[in-house]
């Protein structure tokens, strides 16, 4: 019985054999899972897309300064800067050169410049330039003289820095200081009559020694009789004041003389109040003036 069924059992196991080596094969063949990965995959570099630049946030450049010429109702044309803010000079500081530091410049801010201002239509290139500030940082100078703003300037067009403590003016666009132009009215002494004033009632002479529109009042002279000064050439003139009258004479440091009938006016130094009038006669030269343009009690 066993014999006979011995060839069976070999075909069997042959037909087996190639079936178990093909599935053999297939199983080398087919990958093993991959270990999992616990460890970061090195990170890739991605160029910035518009999107990813427009999401960053922006480094600007410190902005330069800008300089444009404004119309003031008051002061005429001032300098100011490109938002028309008010621009002022500080009459205690010298040639290139600040003298306003700590507190002062916290309520004086500087005009600060990275060297190459923008200059609006008016502005005198040449006229620009710089000084150092204590931080190191650069204020623009105009005409030499270095240029700020007002803390309590809160709008384009204010000028609430003007006259400040009788240092800080606004700048014309030639680089003068611009103060508020004088008034010229009349007033009536005990003893001279009717006499030329300023507009806080202090009293106006003439200098015999001067030419028609012409000083030849200068150095100490100029520190006794100071000038009255005027930006535009327009005062305003009070009732009884000949407007025909009205002119103006160059002085020695460019700024500009009012006259009256062509003789310029001064202050004396030793008026100290309204109605004074102790420099009238000062050694025969120095007298007071009628509304008429003539001296009075010479």
């Amino acid at each position: 019985m066993k014999k006979r069924n011995a060839p069976s059992r070999v075909l069997w196991l042959s037909a087996l054999l190639p079936l178990t080596l093909v599935l053999a094969a297939c199983a080398a063949a087919t990958p093993s899972p991959a270990p999992a990965v616990t460890s970061a995959p090195p990170a890739t570099t991605v160029p910035p897309t518009a999107a990813s630049a427009a999401e960053a946030p922006a480094v600007e450049a410190p902005a330069e300064a800008t300089i444009n010429v404004a119309e003031d109702a008051r002061l005429g044309q001032i300098l100011v800067d490109g938002a028309g803010m008010t621009l002022y000079m500080f009459t205690k500081d010298e040639p290139d050169k600040t003298n306003c530091e700590g507190k002062c410049l916290e309520n004086w801010p500087a005009l600060i410049t990275q060297g190459s201002p923008t200059l609006g239509a008016g502005v005198d290139a040449a006229m620009i330039g710089s000084a150092d500030l204590p931080d190191g940082s650069k204020i623009v100078t105009y005409n030499h003289m270095p240029l700020y703003y007002w803390i309590k300037d809160t709008k384009p067009g204010d000028t609430t820095g003007q006259g400040n403590n009788d240092v800080w003016y606004v700048v014309s666009p030639a680089g003068k200081v611009i103060g508020l132009e004088p008034a010229i009215n009349v007033a009536e002494d005990a003893k001279l009559g009717q006499i030329l004033v300023d507009g806080a009632g202090m009293t106006l002479y003439m200098f015999t020694k001067d030419e028609p529109d012409k000083t030849n009042c200068e150095g100490k002279c100029l520190e006794n009789w100071p000038p009255l000064v005027t930006t535009t050439g327009k005062p305003t003139l009070g009732e009884g004041v000949d407007a025909a009258m009205i002119g103006s004479a160059d002085m020695p440091d460019g700024s500009k003389i009012v006259t009256y009938n062509h003789m310029p006016l001064y202050y004396w130094i030793k008026d100290t109040k309204p109605g004074d009038t102790t420099g009238q006669g000062n050694n025969d030269v120095w007298y007071v003036v009628a509304p008429d343009g003539t001296v009075v009690g010479r």
